[in-house]
């Protein structure tokens, strides 16, 4: 969560093509964002125009990490976007150098902010990773404008798609993370993934659906079908570019119900 797609190119995998010339970027935790891995083209998922939808039912909103550097806020406000995930961090060594300016400036423009942790299996457990999320930008506040913290767990930039686990130990992963996370701030974190990543990396096991809200990716223009046991998403990521910087994101609910999540 959220790169976006670089200007004049498209992202394939952790390359773009510029004018027809292909770059190959490193992977690296400033590139990382919720929604990378969907851009490999072996996973079948394409970008798709900014998709409206009627307001009157869904909430507009975005994503963004350090790829989109300092936000203008006050534009994004003014075209529409009502909340905000931004990345925090990555692994246990890893703080977005922008955080702090679309963190706070998401919130100073009256959106409805959070923050959100990209998830490294290979390198520490989850309640670790929950931890240092929380100590470095993933904590939560009952002022009404800040939403629960955001797991992001999708494919890995930097190796096999499912970081070395197995089913079981992937899910374990996950439980301890969220764990942690609700006994740190008292909310369980909302999970972002693919209904592709989850049936590959957990054998669309696991079963979150009674705690956890579910921000769903897919950019074929409708949420399609739901990972294992979820009914609906909460917010459902259906583009890598549109009006807002970085990802377009919508909450399935009217504006009261995004104000309810945010209070607990």
């Amino acid at each position: 969560m959220a790169r976006g797609r670089p200007r004049g190119g498209r992202v394939v995998g952790r390359r773009c093509l510029i004018g027809g010339r292909r770059a190959t970027h490193p992977p690296t935790p400033d590139a990382d964002h919720a929604g990378s891995g969907l851009s490999r083209t072996s996973h079948g998922v394409s970008a798709a125009p900014y998709i409206a939808q009627s307001p009157a039912t869904q909430v507009p909103g975005m994503d963004v990490s350090a790829w989109q550097g300092n936000v203008d806020w006050q534009t994004a406000w003014n075209n529409g976007a009502k909340f905000a995930y931004v990345k925090a961090t990555e692994g246990t060594g890893y703080v977005s150098p922008n955080f702090a300016q679309q963190y706070n400036g998401s919130y100073n423009v009256g959106m409805i902010r959070a923050s959100y942790h990209f998830a490294r299996p290979d390198v520490s457990g989850g309640a670790a990773q929950a931890d240092y999320f929380v100590s470095h930008g993933g904590g939560w506040s009952g002022d009404g404008k800040t939403l629960p913290g955001m797991l992001d767990i999708e494919w890995n930039p930097y190796g096999a798609d499912c970081y070395g686990q197995s089913y079981g130990s992937m899910v374990a992963w996950i439980k301890a993370f969220s764990d942690e996370y609700h006994a740190r701030t008292t909310r369980w974190p909302m999970i972002y993934t693919a209904t592709s990543w989850w049936s590959e990396c957990t054998g669309n096991t696991g079963d979150f659906s009674s705690t956890n809200p579910l921000a769903l990716a897919n950019y074929n223009g409708s949420p399609g079908p739901m990972p294992f046991n979820w009914g609906f998403q909460t917010i459902w990521q259906s583009a890598d570019h549109g009006t807002f910087p970085g990802d377009q994101d919508w909450f399935n609910g009217p504006y009261t119900q995004l104000q309810k999540l945010a209070t607990g």
